[in-house]
C-alpha cells in the first residue's frame, strides 16, 4: 500500500488533473478541492489513511491519495475509519461518501459527537437517515457550515415562514440549499416582493415549494420576474401568476427570446404565445429545443394544428417519451385498423390520466390489438397489468 501511495503521489504531482479525467465519480468543475491553486499546495499522502480508504471503504487509490494529502491536521487513520463507518451506519452510500470527501476531505477529521449533534437537528425536523444522507451529499457544505451562526438561524427562518417542522423537512428534501444560503439576502426579500403584488401567503408558500431555487436568487432578478409576469398579463390573483413568476425566475432574457423565436418559427403568433403562457406558464419551463420537438411531433400527425396547440398549451408540458409519443402511436394504430374514424381533441388525448386513457382508447379494442399495442408502446405495459387486475 505504501508503494502504491508513493507511486500515486509521484504521478499526481506531475499530472495534477489526472483524477478528473479517470475517476468514475461525477464532480462539478467548480468544486474548490480540485482548484489549480490548491493542487499546487498538495501535501504528502498518508499511506495508512490511503490503506483505510481503499481497503475498508472502496475508494480508488487516486481519490485516497488526494484525500489523505489534504488532511494536514487530522491524519488519524482510526478517526477516518470511524467517521466513514459511522456515516455508512447512518445510510450514506459509498458514492455519497466520495462526494463528501471530494468536496472537502476535512470531513474525515470530524468527531463522531460533532456529526451526531449536526444530524440530530435534522432528525428533530422529521427527516430520516436516508433523507439526511441524500440532502448532505447533494449539498456537502451543510457538513462544514456553522450550526450556531448559519444552519440553526436559517432553520428558524424557515420554520417561521413555512409554519411547521414537517413543511421545513419537505422543503429541504426538495432543495437543501436553504440551509447554506443567506436567507436574509434572498428568501426574505423575495417573499416580500411577491407579497407586495397582493399574492396570498398560501400561494407564495406553494411557489416556494414548487420553485425553491427561484427564491434563492438575487432580489433584483425576482423583481424582474414579477414585472415580466405582469407585463404579459398574468392575473395577480391567479395561482398561475405564481407559476409564471417561477418560470421567469430561472429563465434568462436570452433563453426567453430563444423560446419566443422557436414558437414564432413554428407558426405561432405573439398573441398565441402570450395567451398560452397565461394559461399554462409551466409548459414554458422546457427549453426551446424541447418545445420545438413537442410541437413538431404533434403537427406531424396531421391531426392537430398550431391553433389546436394554442388552445391546449398544457400539451407542451408533457413528456414526449412518457406521454405524447406513446399515445399518438396508439391512436395511429387504432386508426390504421379502422377502429376510430376521428382523433379526439388534443386536451382529451394528453390531459387524461393513464387510467382514463386506457379505459377510453385501449380497453374497448383490446381483443383486436392488445398484444400489438403492448409491443409497440412501453407506456402501455401497464395495460396488460391493468387487464389482469380487472379480469381477476
Amino acid at each position: 500500500m505504501i508503494a502504491i501511495a508513493r507511486r500515486n503521489l509521484s504521478f499526481l504531482l506531475s499530472n495534477p488533473n489526472s483524477f478528473l479525467c479517470n475517476s468514475n465519480v461525477h464532480v462539478s468543475p467548480s468544486i474548490h478541492f480540485f482548484s489549480t491553486s490548491r493542487i499546487k499546495r498538495i501535501l504528502i499522502p498518508s499511506p495508512e489513511i490511503c490503506d483505510v480508504l481503499v481497503n475498508k471503504h472502496q475508494f480508488s487509490p487516486d481519490l485516497a491519495s488526494l484525500a489523505s494529502s489534504r488532511l494536514s491536521k487530522f491524519r488519524d487513520p482510526q478517526r477516518v475509519d470511524s467517521v466513514l463507518s459511522f456515516l455508512k451506519e447512518n445510510s450514506f452510500t459509498t458514492a455519497q461518501l466520495q462526494k463528501l470527501v471530494i468536496y472537502n476531505p476535512r470531513v474525515l477529521g470530524f468527531t463522531i459527537e460533532g456529526i451526531i449533534s449536526r444530524f440530530k437537528v435534522f432528525h428533530d425536523l422529521g427527516l430520516s437517515s436516508e433523507e439526511i444522507a441524500k440532502m448532505i451529499s447533494n449539498s456537502p457544505a451543510i457538513m462544514h457550515s456553522s450550526m450556531e451562526n448559519r444552519i440553526n438561524p436559517r432553520l428558524s427562518i424557515l420554520k417561521g415562514l413555512m409554519g411547521s417542522d414537517d413543511d421545513v423537512a419537505r422543503l429541504l428534501n426538495r432543495c437543501p440549499w436553504f440551509v447554506v444560503t443567506d436567507l436574509e439576502k434572498t428568501l426574505i426579500p423575495n417573499v416580500e416582493i411577491v407579497k407586495s403584488c397582493g399574492i396570498p401567503m398560501e400561494h407564495i408558500l406553494h411557489l416556494v415549494y414548487a420553485y425553491p431555487r427561484g427564491f434563492l436568487i438575487k432580489p433584483d432578478i425576482m423583481r424582474k420576474s414579477v414585472d415580466k409576469a405582469i407585463e404579459i398579463g398574468v392575473p395577480h390573483t391567479s395561482v398561475v401568476f405564481i407559476y409564471a413568476v417561477g418560470v421567469f425566475s430561472y429563465t434568462s432574457q436570452g433563453m426567453w427570446e430563444v423560446k419566443l423565436k422557436t414558437l414564432r418559427d413554428l407558426g405561432f403568433s405573439d398573441n398565441d404565445i402570450f395567451k398560452m403562457f397565461r394559461m399554462q406558464p409551466h409548459a414554458f419551463s422546457a427549453s426551446g429545443n424541447k418545445l420545438k420537438n413537442k410541437v413538431e411531433l404533434l403537427l406531424a400527425t396531421g391531426k392537430y394544428s398550431v391553433s389546436n396547440i394554442a388552445a391546449s398549451p398544457s400539451a407542451l408540458g408533457f413528456s414526449v417519451e412518457k406521454r405524447i409519443e406513446p399515445r399518438i402511436q396508439i391512436l395511429k394504430l387504432l386508426e390504421s385498423r379502422n377502429l376510430i374514424k376521428k382523433w379526439p381533441c388534443l386536451a382529451v388525448v394528453l390531459r387524461s390520466s393513464d387510467a382514463e386513457f386506457i379505459e377510453k382508447f385501449v380497453r374497448p379494442y383490446y381483443d383486436e390489438i392488445g398484444e400489438e399495442l403492448i409491443t409497440q408502446s412501453c407506456m402501455l405495459r401497464a395495460v396488460r397489468d391493468e387487464s389482469i387486475r380487472t379480469d381477476a
